[in-house]
């Protein structure tokens, strides 16, 4: 075993050395540079068509989740998102001035960056990390879930031509060839900041190998659908949210907490996009297919995850319509009670009913707390009351109004929320952020502090409103 853990240890130092070499060249890189090899990534992979074709078949093939076409959707809009938001952005040098309070802010690299890759976005999270990362001079070695590593080399390797091709060192990108656990908690020893996108072991772990660190929090986005909702848009919103990819993302409707005065109306609506309802036995066989080991462990089973509804069905026994698109289930308990109160990665929404707002708030922060806290929720309502009510007494970090949830809480062209990969959750999901993972966090600042012409306020303007002491 000691064998083992020095030549990990060893192998790693090997690749941190040369990561560190690429990065040290780019540290000199100019604005200007950074600039064109950010677009170039984008430019050269993203925008050809057939090549992001190849990737999302490729990803597919290997990784067997989601479905090609949102694949192509993903790495084709969230990469270009990612360049529109740090396009224009400076990163170099000195990037703000602040004369009134004689403060300068210089940006400087992060360094060598260990990122954990998701199977569920192996095709799309290193090429948005890419750009985050060039942008800001870093170097990036990449540890991907093994059952992603070939779909995520074959990204590192376009990057690595990219640099190439425009006069960048090739080992600002590196992926592990064959990564396991022990590589990757030395990988995130030796870097300079993790990135851990993936499931709460590898966070944690992230979080506990001594070097600063990213996390992002579980998902289970749970929506509100009130009396004043439009229940036709919501219906479709919601499928074409929960059918990306095949809730292949954190972000897809995990349950729907609606209004009883239009709960049957709102069930028409969501069986007219292709939704089943099942009975308690059905829900039953499902629950013993997603949850083999329930209620020993609440471990989600692999083969249902980012599925399609025919596999679910096969595996849990259950006869449905070719054509549907969603499978639901009714429940009244909350969080540990019962697993659908969770993240359940599949085409799978669990139904609440409430009697108002304070009681789905209540179903919100109970299922949060068992599962995804802090990550997000959703609301269907014309009432500013009520949106403003859910937003804030629920814990978490993003309320989707009226949008889709999977397309908006990593950024869309319709809403203002940044293009990432990666979703902090604040204290509540154990992590140190409560926004997007953005360009600014992949770097450094130093702040340059000159004096100031005197600015104390004088008590009288310090204490206006309190009765002066005689």
């Amino acid at each position: 075993m000691q064998d083992l853990a020095n030549n990990t240890e060893h192998s790693l130092a090997q690749l941190m050395k040369r990561a560190r070499a690429a990065q040290k060249i780019a540290a000199s890189f100019t604005q200007e540079k950074v600039d064109e090899l950010a677009a170039a990534i984008v430019w050269e992979i993203v925008a050809d068509e057939a090549l992001i074709q190849e990737l999302a078949e490729f990803s597919f093939n290997e990784c067997r989740l989601g479905d090609v076409q949102s694949k192509i959707v993903k790495v084709r809009e969230k990469c270009r998102g990612v360049l529109y938001d740090v396009k224009h952005e400076r990163s170099v040098g000195v990037v703000e001035e602040l004369p009134d309070k004689g403060l300068v802010r210089i940006a400087k690299p992060v360094g060598v960056i260990g990122s954990l890759v998701p199977s569920t976005q192996a095709e799309m999270h290193p090429l948005i990390q890419a750009i985050f990362a060039v942008k800001a001079r870093d170097a990036v070695i990449f540890a991907p879930h093994p059952r992603g590593k070939k779909t995520t080399q074959k990204v590192v390797d376009l990057i690595r031509a990219v640099m190439k091709k425009y006069d960048a060192p090739e080992d600002l990108f590196i992926s592990l060839p064959n990564p396991s656990v022990e590589q990757t908690n030395e990988l995130m020893k030796q870097c300079d900041l993790v990135i851990a996108t993936g499931g709460q072991p590898m966070v944690r772990a992230a979080y506990s190998s001594g070097t600063p660190a990213f996390g992002v929090g579980a998902g289970n986005a749970i929506i509100v659908i009130d009396e004043t909702a439009d229940l036709q848009d919501a219906a479709a919103k919601i499928k074409a949210s929960k059918t990306f990819d095949l809730a292949a993302g954190c972000s897809c409707d995990n349950s729907l907490v609606i209004a009883k005065p239009v709960y049957e109306a709102f069930l028409a609506e969501l069986e007219k996009v292709g939704a089943v309802m099942l009975d308690e036995t059905g829900k039953e066989k499902l629950k013993q297919a997603i949850w083999p080991n329930w209620p020993a462990d609440h471990v989600i089973n692999r083969d249902i995850v980012a599925s399609p509804v025919s596999n679910i069905a096969h595996l849990a026994g259950l006869d449905v319509p070719d054509e549907t698109s969603m499978l639901l289930v009714e429940e009244s308990e909350t969080g540990e009670a019962t697993p659908f109160s969770g993240e359940k990665m599949s085409l799978v929404i669990a139904l609440y009913q409430y009697d108002n707002l304070d009681d789905a708030i209540r179903i919100i922060n109970e299922n949060h707390a068992y599962c995804g806290a802090g990550h997000s929720c959703g609301i269907y309502s014309q009432n500013p009351a009520a949106i403003e009510k859910v937003s804030l007494e629920t814990f978490t970090t993003r309320v989707v109004v009226n949008l889709p949830q999977a397309a908006t809480n990593t950024g869309s062209w319709t809403s203002g929320m940044p293009f990432t990969s990666s979703l902090g959750c604040a204290t509540w999901g154990g992590n140190i952020a409560s926004e997007n993972i953005t360009l600014k966090h992949y770097l450094n600042n130093t702040w340059v502090i000159r004096e100031i012409p005197w600015h104390k306020p004088s008590d009288e303007a310090l204490f206006a409103g309190f009765t002066p002491r005689p």
